[in-house]
């Protein structure tokens, strides 16, 4: 993957934490956390569309969990 697509992952509220707090074993009660600190992240959108365009199947990116993101490109497929 090019550089310049990963950059703004140096910006992450996420940089330098626990992996596993973005990898839940629950879709939902466990994730809060994870998601929390994606609300205060600057690169929050970036996060999420490198998910989306990217296909990642596991843990949190840009506040939403993987059910999150299947309903996500389910709506922008029904929209395009």
């Amino acid at each position: 993957m090019p550089q310049h697509e990963l950059e703004w992952r140096i910006a992450g509220a996420c940089r330098g934490l626990d992996p596993e707090i973005f990898h839940p074993e629950d879709d939902d009660d466990e994730a809060e956390m994870a998601k929390s600190i994606c609300s205060t992240c600057v690169v929050q959108v970036a996060c999420l569309d490198h998910a989306l365009s990217h296909r990642e199947k596991v843990g949190v990116w840009g506040g939403a969990t993987e059910r999150e993101r299947r309903r996500l490109l389910r709506q922008r497929r029904r929209s395009a």
